[in-house]
């Protein structure tokens, strides 16, 4: 099995971010890794009874996207946010993205 493809920091794209995140299913998975150490991808999934190949498409737009890093760890992938590179590259995009819609923080 090949390793994951990961972009560098430096080409992370806004767009390109904005867009992953633009999948309410996608927002909740980085919600949920945001509070994690890493997951493997059926726990981060918000939602139960997802198909495995929707499961997939969804890290890799992350993935892609640069949000997320997938290593695999014995038989699982264990996805973990780019919290720190992204909050380095588009400083209080993410936990503007993240606050947003939660309970109590919208903005009128």
């Amino acid at each position: 099995m090949r390793a994951f493809a990961h972009p560098n920091p430096e080409d992370i794209r806004l767009e390109a971010l904005l867009g992953a995140l633009a999948d309410p299913v996608r927002l909740q998975i980085v919600r949920k890794l945001r509070g994690s150490d890493g997951m493997a991808c059926a726990f981060a999934c918000p939602c139960e009874g997802v198909p495995k190949s929707t499961l997939s498409h969804h890290f890799r737009v992350l993935r892609e996207a640069g949000l997320v890093r997938t290593e695999k760890r014995a038989t699982a992938h264990i996805n973990v946010l780019r919290y720190a590179e992204i909050e380095g590259r588009f400083p209080g995009l993410l936990p503007t993205i993240l606050a947003f819609g939660t309970h109590g923080s919208e903005r009128a």
